[in-house]
């Protein structure tokens, strides 16, 4: 650290060397860093948890829904990854104040784990709210909720950001070891025989009741929503398969364990069996366990869907540049041409399209289902962007690669000390207030009343802050070590 602050000062002359950077130093930017991190641990932070978004004054704050004082958000970008910021200054400054603040984070996050394994959208860190929930660290109470959800990148989250500080503590805290290697072990126990996993999970599958099956179209599914739950259903909605995929392979390059690979492999090989016969080669939202796609939400009916497919299809390939296994590149040719045959504008795929006849499907305002776009509801994308050009060029690149070549290892170059680093990192310390916040325009949607709040301190905007101030100041390090002396 000595010999950091040491470059910094040095920094401090040499900097007005850079066109543009006149009026920002390492120095600053250090000294900028650290109090907004310094407001968000001890003016934001419950116990180490953060939710989404707070108004200016702190008084009134949010997730995804409402949420009082001593409450955290475990769904991006809540608490997981606020951790993951304070992990890139780190990495940035080697300053120990961010590995604890991070470490401080994670214990959060150790203290709302379930017993299930996972984590629910939200912790509590007071009765009578916290005794509600079945949280691992504390003795069982009657009737408490123990749903870990894989939904909206939930526990996938919160498991890859405990990972990260075991590693950066060298797998010395037990807590958060103990924790990461619980939650892992939790995923195991929750995939089914053929390789999927539900949405949510209270209790671990029963293998005999969820034998592996053909996917097929079912003869005839319901035009109404049947109010069924979902939540044991084989579901690749809002990514849930996808992202355990990639943690559990993380998981086996953190640990040096490949009983976590073989997981996410099992899990690829859903991803082939699930995809859909001719005419339409592609995947549903979610899957019954007869191997049907499946109702969700009043919104989300039986269909092969333009959108997840998309996200499938990136999974594929990550598999293929971990494993060399071609096979998980056969299902890519005939769900490429098949989506694009089926956009309903230019580079635009319907959400979803009706099984077989392939019409897009679309509901009105009162949840009717209509193939008519003219009254849906704006909480939802019917429509979806179609990156398909981006997917083809990926394939096609790793076809032409040698195995050997297709996951090289990932570059761990400083970013460049340009001008346009220097003047984003201005204008960061320059927008914040004397609080070492940074409040912007915004509103909460559970605000009381609720024109009361008009500016806001969120997350994800604390988080890119922490970001560009970490990049400029990693570049300063470099920069500096390059220099003569």
């Amino acid at each position: 650290m000595q010999r950091f602050t040491l470059a910094c000062l040095a920094w401090t002359l040499w900097l007005p060397m850079v066109r543009g950077a006149e009026s920002v130093t390492a120095a600053d930017v250090s000294a900028g860093l650290h109090k907004a991190t310094d407001f968000f641990r001890k003016q934001v932070s419950i116990e180490g948890g953060y939710l989404w978004t707070y108004s200016a004054d702190l008084s009134q704050r949010e997730g995804e829904g409402r949420a009082s004082p001593t409450t955290a958000w475990v769904q991006p970008p809540g608490t997981p990854a606020v951790g993951e910021a304070f992990l890139v200054a780190y990495t940035a400054t080697a300053d120990p104040y961010y590995l604890q603040a991070a470490s401080e984070t994670a214990l959060a996050l150790v203290r709302g784990q379930l017993r299930s394994g996972g984590w629910d959208y939200r912790i509590e860190f007071a009765d009578p709210a916290r005794a509600r929930y079945a949280y691992r660290v504390e003795a069982p109470r009657d009737s408490q909720r123990n749903e870990s959800t894989l939904d909206d990148n939930t526990t996938q989250a919160a498991l890859r950001f405990l990972m990260h500080v075991d590693r950066a503590l060298k797998f010395q805290e037990t807590r958060i070891h103990e924790a990461a290697t619980y939650a892992l072990e939790s995923l195991e126990k929750a995939q089914y025989p053929n390789g999927a996993w539900p949405q949510r999970y209270t209790k671990y599958p029963d293998p005999a009741k969820f034998p592996a099956r053909k996917v097929s179209y079912p003869a005839t599914w319901p035009r109404e929503f049947p109010q069924k739950t979902y939540s044991a259903f084989y579901t690749f909605n809002d990514g849930a398969l996808c992202d355990v995929i990639s943690t559990l392979v993380e998981a086996a390059e953190i640990y040096q364990e490949p009983r976590w690979q073989a997981l996410a492999e099992k899990g690829g090989e859903f991803i082939l069996a699930a995809q859909m016969p001719d005419p339409q080669p592609a995947w549903a939202q979610q899957y019954d366990a007869d191997m049907h796609p499946a109702w969700a939400r009043k919104f989300e009916p039986p269909a092969v869907t333009g959108g997840e497919s998309q996200g499938i299809l990136r999974t594929l390939l990550f598999l293929y540049r971990k494993t060399g296994n071609r096979r998980y590149l056969e299902p890519l040719p005939r769900a490429l041409a098949y989506l694009r045959q089926s956009q309903v504008a230019p580079n635009r795929c319907a959400r979803f399209y009706e099984l077989q006849t392939n019409k897009p499907l679309y509901f009105t305002k009162d949840y009717v289902l209509t193939y008519s776009n003219n009254d849906v509801p704006t909480h939802y994308a019917f429509v979806v962007e179609a990156r398909l050009d981006a997917i083809q060029a990926e394939y096609e690149r790793l076809l032409q690669l040698p195995p050997e070549q297709r996951d090289p290892p990932v570059s761990r170059s400083a970013p460049r000390l340009t001008s346009g680093l220097a003047s984003q990192a201005r204008d960061v310390l320059r927008r914040m207030d004397d609080r070492g916040a940074w409040v912007v325009d915004g509103t909460l949607r559970t605000a009381e009343p609720p024109s009361a709040v008009t500016q806001i301190i969120d997350c994800q905007t604390f988080i890119k802050n922490v970001e560009i101030l970490s990049r400029f100041l990693l570049a300063a390090r470099a920069t500096e070590e390059v220099k003569p002396r």
